[in-house]
């Protein structure tokens, strides 16, 4: 993901910082707003392939700056917040927000977030193209077909399994909480619980794994979540 350019939308410098340097190293292009009235500015200047924007800022607070982005463009905004409340979360979608984070959160995370928000904008460059399917040994997760082969042979995924599978397949080796999961796969205005993700958990292994019982791929972290294992 390369390349593509980000504006960070955050009063405190400290933060604004520390995700400039995370995403510099992964290989963004980015730019730095400190307000609402800034980023408008930003937005004639610069072009934009989404915008990561606070809630609680002075003046023009987040909301109201994507109102009045959402009457200049589309690019996509992610908000960055520490309210957590349910509430606040769909006036941010209601808004014109595309997903919605909560501070403090993983880094990887976040990166994982923007990677989604820009694929279904439709933003691709040429490493794009070669991630096209992502293959571990002899599974192939083909992302344009949204098709799984399994040595080989293909294997039928519901909608929301093959989202859980590839979210564990794109960031390998990370683990990722029950909740976390949900939120990302299932998302704000569901109305199940994180049981769903056991169940789907389940689900997979059972297509995925040679013997469930012992997984290669798809594993439990006693107390922490599941983790797709790549030696």
């Amino acid at each position: 993901m390369s390349e593509a350019t980000v504006l960070i939308v955050e009063d405190e410098e400290g933060i604004r910082e520390l995700i400039r340097l995370f995403l510099i190293k992964k290989g963004y292009r980015i730019i730095e707003a400190e307000d609402g009235y800034e980023a408008m500015d930003q937005l004639t200047k610069e072009d934009v392939d989404i915008i990561l924007l606070d809630i609680e800022m002075p003046g023009m607070n987040g909301l109201k700056t994507c109102e009045q982005i959402r009457l200049q463009t589309k690019v996509p905004i992610l908000f960055v917040s520490y309210l957590k409340d349910l509430n606040h979360k769909i006036q941010g979608l209601d808004a014109g927000g595309d997903d919605y984070i909560t501070k403090p959160f993983d880094f990887n995370e976040l990166e994982a977030r923007i990677k989604a928000i820009l694929r279904r904008n439709g933003w691709t460059n040429g490493e794009e193209d070669k991630l096209a399917v992502l293959e571990y040994d002899d599974l192939q997760i083909h992302l344009d077909a949204r098709e799984l082969y399994v040595a080989g042979k293909p294997v039928k995924l519901y909608h929301k399994e093959f989202q859980l599978l590839l979210l564990l397949a794109q960031t390998p080796n990370r683990v990722w909480t029950a909740e976390q999961l949900y939120d990302h796969v299932w998302g704000y205005y569901s109305e199940g619980d994180i049981q769903t993700v056991k169940v789907h958990i389940s689900n997979l292994r059972r297509k995925v794994e040679k013997d469930p019982a012992k997984p290669i791929y798809i594993h439990t972290v006693r107390g922490f979540g599941y983790k797709f294992t790549v030696q």
